[in-house]
């Protein structure tokens, strides 16, 4: 993704500037223009400036996914009920914990009272922390008139997504605990524990069995080495992030997080879930394709998967299908891809992809489950090798020493 520099004009007539990411001009314009009626300067950011600590998003005006999620189906159930849509936000907005959320919403209240539309006014208060198709769906929902289904729709995507993320992100994240806990386990033994035993073995005149010699040289050089070891895990740290602010860099991991052993199948699963989820949504929404996929790739977790997904905008507009642009792009499983075609052809493509959705779901819930059943044991085989290399390594040089008595 570039970064732009825009200056607009809001449908309220204000002027208004920041910054904006595209694959390309014509991508970033497009969703500006989806914000603001006329754009009058857009510049692509120089590359250091787009990736500099101060443009990246605050943790405190992160909006909690739950309670985004809970609002949404509070304004499908209040609506739904018939009350107007100014005292619902207000309703709505009085109750809400989150605070970032809170702000959006008593904001969004005062300009639905002035007149203002309630998707005009969550596209202009919510564009950097609510998402785009969020974003596109009430303002499909308000046209279309039936605002409560909008948000019923989007409260059930988000839910689904929330629980998936989680599936995932517990496949991810619980082996990578296990791993540096086990790391850490390693080196309080190197560094304290073993010392104490083998200074018992300083004063043996006989040589010691080599597995011993082995555990001593390696405790010693953990010991002797320990902040240059430190120093060293930091600066790898730190180029690794670096690396990962570079375009190229994004685009590597998120290539390489694909064909990771394991793990790497959870992470084509999930990019093709998050993909027919989400273009399910845009289609029932009453997008154009064009527009559902655009907003679609920009809303997926994997970047490489993201970039290329933008990319087939231009090919469905040159006259292209979905099908078939998805296929060039080779990004996404071929079941998802035949699948798109077929509904396409069909002319059910919504149905298609929702059908197509729940079956990558239960792939991907299957996978995160094999994942944490290979990786568990596998790491727990690790730390019991290693503390039966130190037992026995401190048992061989003390049946040495009882014999040699």
């Amino acid at each position: 993704m570039i970064n732009y520099k825009y200056q607009a004009v809001s449908r309220d007539g204000k002027k208004v500037s920041g910054v904006i990411e595209g694959f390309n001009e014509m991508d970033a314009a497009a969703k500006l223009k989806e914000l603001y009626p006329i754009v009058t300067q857009l510049t692509q950011m120089d590359e250091k400036k787009g990736s500099s600590f101060l443009n990246m998003e605050i943790g405190g005006n992160k909006i909690d996914d739950k309670a985004f999620t809970l609002m949404c189906s509070q304004f499908a159930v209040i609506l739904r009920a018939g009350v107007p849509i100014a005292r619902t936000v207000h309703l709505i907005a009085e109750k809400m914990t989150d605070k970032p959320l809170k702000k959006i919403l008593l904001q969004v209240a005062d300009d639905v009272e002035s007149g203002r539309s309630i998707s005009a006014s969550f596209a202009e208060r919510g564009k950097k922390q609510l998402p785009v198709t969020f974003l596109e769906t009430i303002h499909a929902g308000e046209e279309a008139g039936n605002l409560d289904s909008a948000f019923e729709s989007i409260s059930e995507h988000y839910n689904k997504q929330i629980k998936m993320k989680g599936k995932v992100r517990g496949a991810l994240i619980y082996p990578a605990f296990v791993l540096v806990v086990a790391i850490v386990v390693v080196i309080v033994l190197m560094v304290k524990v073993v010392p104490t035993f083998t200074a018992i073995f300083d004063d043996y005149d006989a040589e010691l069995p080599f597995v011993t010699q082995l555990l001593i040289g390696m405790s010693d050089f953990f010991r002797n080495n320990i902040l240059y070891i430190a120093l060293v895990a930091i600066v790898l740290f730190i180029a690794f992030k670096l690396y990962g602010n570079t375009e190229n860099g994004r685009m590597n991991l998120a290539k390489f997080a694909m064909k990771m052993p394991v793990l790497g199948n959870i992470n084509v699963l999930n990019a093709a879930s998050q993909f027919a989820n989400t273009m399910t949504m845009m289609i029932d929404a009453g997008l154009p394709i064009t527009k559902a996929v655009g907003i679609t790739a920009r809303v997926l977790d994997n970047y490489f998967v993201s970039t290329e997904v933008g990319k087939i905008t231009g090919r469905l507009e040159e006259g292209h299908t979905l099908g078939f642009s998805l296929r060039e792009a080779g990004c996404l499983p071929e079941i998802l891809v035949d699948m798109t075609a077929v509904g396409e052809e069909s002319g059910e493509l919504s149905r298609t992809l929702a059908m197509t959705a729940n079956y990558y779901d239960a792939e991907l819930e299957q996978a995160t489950a094999d994942a944490l059943a290979k990786l568990e044991p596998t790491i727990l085989v690790f730390l019991a090798g290693f503390a039966g290399f130190i037992v026995i390594a401190i048992y061989m040089a003390m049946f040495g020493m009882y014999a040699a008595m």
